[in-house]
């Protein structure tokens, strides 16, 4: 193999802040859906529902958590369309990756919230709180500060999952990456930068989640 030569990408360097721009709006737009999604359907499923309900939501958490990516992406922006539902390519990205991520944190929600202990809402009841009030005052700061580690793990997830977006009209890093490859056949150069820019972006994660765990921390006992 012959040696590394990055000069041959410098004349496109200059589409990179774009192309990552759009990779971070996708990432954190979706994280930010995915995030509600989350909070909602975890915190209804942690309850008893009525059947019809119940239904709905495990439903929704199991399709997207038992098909591909791919598959749901191909289906939001491409089927979707058939049905007289078309959206941007950008905002079809975000919608998918919120709905495929809100499925896993919904489990991660839904398991903290039980994990609190059940002394809590009893303690809640006594002073008078109501159950809309012991939720979001008691149960969840205290469900969400365990489920910090697992959230972060599904934002560096969604960061890395948006190289899947380059198969929609939409020049995100991935995408940015093949149309260079395509013009100066340098494959291992340009792979290599796209990972090592994937690699900083998660990487800073990994500093952000054990800050946030630092913060929480102190609402322990």
């Amino acid at each position: 193999m012959n040696s590394l030569d990055f000069s041959p990408l410098l004349p496109y360097a200059g589409l990179l802040p774009e192309a990552l721009k759009i990779t971070l709006e996708i990432g954190m737009a979706g994280f930010m859906l995915a995030l509600v999604i989350a909070v909602v359907v975890g915190t209804l499923r942690s309850r008893k529902l009525p059947k019809a309900a119940g239904f709905l939501l495990s439903f929704y958490v199991e399709v997207f958590r038992g098909t591909p990516l791919l598959v749901q992406l191909f289906f939001v922006y491409y089927g979707l369309p058939s049905a007289g539902i078309r959206m941007e390519p950008v905002m079809a990205a975000i919608l998918t990756m919120g709905l495929n991520s809100g499925s896993y944190l919904s489990e991660n929600i839904r398991a903290s919230i039980l994990a609190v202990d059940k002394g809590q809402y009893e303690a809640a009841h006594m002073l008078g709180y109501t159950p809309l009030q012991t939720n979001i005052h008691i149960v969840l700061p205290q469900a969400m500060r365990v489920a910090i580690p697992s959230f972060m793990n599904g934002f560096s997830s969604i960061i890395k999952e948006t190289s899947i977006v380059s198969v929609l009209p939409v020049i995100e890093l991935t995408k940015l990456g093949n149309q260079v490859y395509a013009k100066t056949y340098h494959p291992f150069e340009i792979y290599i930068l796209l990972g090592v820019i994937y690699f900083c972006l998660t990487y800073f994660l990994t500093f952000l989640a054990k800050w946030l765990e630092r913060r929480a921390s102190k609402w322990q006992l």
